[in-house]
This record gives structure tokens, C-alpha cells and sequence, in this order.
């Protein structure tokens, strides 16, 4: 998984790569760093898998290069000191894949960028607090037991394919099932055009919990361990 990092702070881009090398896998290789955007991303990280993006760049909020980058086909993780619910919600709609507190370990660091770089949702203790903290029920759409169930497989990494078989359905009507939540909640005026949103969107109205990821996530860590 192929790394772009921008970050301004030295000692901060210093630990990431210590983090980074730690990783028993070697999942992860940083091909570009830089303090800003367009230094990083005009040049080697052009094509990294992944952008780590500190939310502030020498007193700069960097939120709203976020729906840019994101349209250009970038996943994008944001790795912020501001940790407040608000903050980790604005990134979330603005498109970021998912939200890394600095305070956080170097094993949801690594994790969460490999999950983001496989198209997997990933959800670190931080973002889940904000995510159950938020409070969007008011107009929390209905959606059936089988779309619920569609979703909460496709949220925990497989493919519509994969999901499809366990259901016992096709991928068509997989795919059926999470465009009809996708209208749903547009039709609430809270729409969910990306993945990471309509994940947030589900665990805000508590028809997915945050640990029903968590834990099935740490579940196929150990599996891939044990593997």
C-alpha cells in the first residue's frame, strides 16, 4: 500500500514514519511527504494509494481541499490534534475516507490506512465517538431487515459479490438494496453518496453499530494472524 503524507509538523511526519516501519507486514511504503498539498501531490505521491492529510497546515484548514481531492479520485484519511465530534463529522462529509486522532495508536494508524487502501471501511475509536454522538434520527429513514443486512456486510469489507452469495441473492439486487437506502436518505435531505457517508449515516441512526465493524474487523485481523 503506496502512502502520500501531508503533514507540517517534523517530529509529527518523523513518528508516522516510525509507525509505518513498526508494521510487522510491511504493509505500508511512504513514497512522498511535504507540508503541503500540492508539493506532495504534484509530485511523487501523484499516484499513492492512499493520502494521510493533517487538517491543519501551518494554521491553514485544510478541509476544503477534501471534496477536491476526493472528486480527483483520491481516498483521503484525515489525521487531525482536533479531535471534537464536529470536526470528525465536517470530514466525513466532506468526503475524507475516515478520521485518525493524533491521539490515537500506531496499530489504528497503520490499520486504517491498509483498510482505506483496499476500499474497506474502517471506523478507529475516535470517529466511532463522533459517530454515536451525532444525532440524526429525527429523520432516520426506514429501510428493511434485508437492506440493513446488505449493508452491514458490505460496511464489514466484503465485495456485493461476496455479499450476494451470502445472502442468497443476486448481486444485482444487492446493489438494488444499498441504492434504495441511498434514495432513502436523500429523500431526507441527509443524502449518502459515498460510502464512508452512508457508514455514518447508518451508525448516527443506530440501524449499524460501530462495534458491529470494530469487531468484525478485529475478528479478521486475528484470522489473517492466525493465517
Amino acid at each position: 500500500m503506496t502512502l502520500a503524507v501531508v503533514e507540517d509538523t517534523p517530529v509529527v511526519l518523523e513518528g508516522i514514519r516510525s509507525w509505518v516501519a513498526a508494521d510487522p507486514a510491511r504493509r505500508v511504503e511512504i513514497v512522498a511527504s511535504g507540508n503541503t498539498v500540492d508539493s506532495v501531490l504534484d509530485g511523487e505521491g501523484a499516484h499513492a494509494d492512499v493520502v494521510l492529510l493533517d487538517l491543519e497546515l501551518d494554521g491553514v484548514n485544510s478541509l476544503p481541499r477534501i471534496p477536491g481531492l476526493v472528486a480527483a479520485g483520491r481516498r483521503v484519511v484525515v489525521y487531525s490534534v482536533h479531535e471534537d465530534d464536529a470536526t470528525v463529522m465536517a470530514v466525513l462529509q466532506a468526503g475524507a475516507a475516515t478520521f485518525i486522532a493524533k491521539t490515537e495508536t500506531r496499530e489504528h494508524c497503520v490499520d486504517t490506512i491498509v483498510a482505506v487502501g483496499r476500499d474497506r471501511p474502517y471506523v478507529p475509536p475516535v470517529m466511532a465517538g463522533a459517530l454515536v454522538a451525532a444525532d440524526g434520527r429525527t429523520s432516520r429513514p426506514m429501510l428493511s431487515a434485508r437492506e440493513r443486512e446488505a449493508l452491514l456486510l458490505w460496511f464489514q469489507g466484503m465485495n456485493k459479490q461476496s455479499v450476494a452469495l451470502r445472502m442468497g441473492i443476486s448481486e444485482a439486487t444487492v446493489k438494488q438494496y444499498i441504492e434504495r437506502a441511498r434514495v432513502k436518505y436523500a429523500s431526507t435531505g441527509r443524502a449518502a453518496p459515498t460510502k464512508t457517508t452512508l457508514l455514518a449515516r447508518a451508525i448516527q441512526d443506530g440501524l449499524i453499530t460501530a462495534d458491529d465493524i470494530i469487531e468484525y474487523q478485529s475478528l479478521a485481523a486475528d484470522h489473517h494472524t492466525r493465517d
